[in-house]
């Protein structure tokens, strides 16, 4: 895609799904393999996304759970955020089902209040917020070297951009949601409501290191480089030019390099639950979409952001029910020894 192509166009001959060029074989398995080894080799530092900031209230808690571990996410009296175990020390009551006064989580049960600080037995997380995603670092289930904050990728200026938070639960391990993400070739077969015209023009090498940042594609670049539309209306798309790198082993990001909304990203993160009632792994998507454009009706737009915000977040959700099958076919045929190759 040239630079400067215009931003809308109108497709002359729409293609009918069935008739789209095959991606098959450039979808090459060890490729995506090679790709996936990488970035669950690279450092996450043992942190793991909980949930959206603005889904910390000033009167109650975010709760999650992280490898089995139930969280805690609120906002001290100062406004910083605070974090810990899920589990009120006194009699093990859940305290996401507390309430915060003050600055202080209160228990429902007995009305036990923590203030973020130890407390009989009970051990405050580090937690950091990144501006749109809480993070929470979690040592005893990443076993890794610490790091003093996560790998949070470059983002449009906050001032300049609208984000938005859609989270999604499946049966599959985070490494499947990350294979999933590393496979651009499926976007127009699988996603043809969304994506057309799509084509891998750069690709990692086989074998080669990068740094997950990514670049042009190709060469010494670990990333993977489409040219995409996006689906408006009809038979009007947007065209841009997209990177897919994984700077950690739990988050994949694309960002449009060329065309409308340079800059914009979509950060996957992919965080694990703990099993289910039948001892099956799952996993929570919470993926981040922060868009920004040049266009001077994009601050008409930020002026509507909590609307904007639900009809981003309403796309990625459509993506991501199909995404997620994706996701969990794939779990199901490694861990039963029935995947290709």
């Amino acid at each position: 895609m040239r630079p400067g192509r215009p931003s809308l166009s109108l497709r002359r001959r729409p293609v009918r799904w069935e008739r789209q060029r095959p991606t098959w074989r450039e979808a090459r398995p060890g490729i995506i393999a090679d790709a996936l080894d990488r970035a669950l080799a690279r450092p996450s530092g043992n942190w793991y996304v909980v949930g959206a900031v603005l889904d910390v209230r000033r009167d109650r808690p975010l709760s999650a759970t992280v490898a089995g571990r139930e969280i805690v996410v609120w906002r001290a009296a100062d406004g910083r955020l605070v974090a810990g175990p899920g589990v009120c020390p006194h009699l093990g009551a859940p305290l996401a089902g507390g309430a915060v006064r003050c600055g202080r989580l209160v228990c429902h049960w007995h009305g036990l209040a923590l203030d973020g600080a130890p407390f009989a037995g009970w051990e405050p997380l580090p937690v950091h917020d990144d501006g749109v995603l809480v993070w929470v670092r979690m040592d005893a289930a990443g076993g890794e070297t610490p790091l003093d904050a996560p790998v949070v990728p470059p983002r449009p200026e906050r001032a300049r951009s609208i984000a938005a938070v859609c989270t999604a639960v499946g049966v599959c391990e985070p490494e499947d949601i990350v294979a999933n993400r590393l496979d651009p070739w499926h976007g127009a077969w699988f996603h043809p409501y969304s994506f057309v015209d799509l084509t891998v023009v750069g690709t990692p090498e086989r074998g080669g290191e990068g740094d997950g940042n990514g670049g042009g594609g190709g060469g010494g670049d670990d990333g993977f480089t489409v040219d995409v539309s996006f689906k408006v209306a009809g038979r009007l798309v947007v065209p841009v030019r997209a990177v897919f790198t994984a700077p950690e082993p739990r988050t994949v990001v694309m960002r449009i390099v060329e065309g409308e909304g340079r800059g914009s990203v979509v950060e996957t993160h992919a965080t694990p639950l703990g099993p289910d009632e039948l001892g099956r792994p799952r996993t929570a998507v919470v993926e981040a979409v922060i868009a920004s454009s040049e266009r001077r009706g994009f601050a008409a737009a930020r002026g509507a952001a909590p609307v904007v915000r639900r009809l981003m977040a309403t796309a990625a959700g459509r993506l991501w029910r199909d995404d997620l099958a994706y996701a969990e076919r794939r779990w199901l045929l490694r861990t039963s020894g029935g995947f290709p190759g």
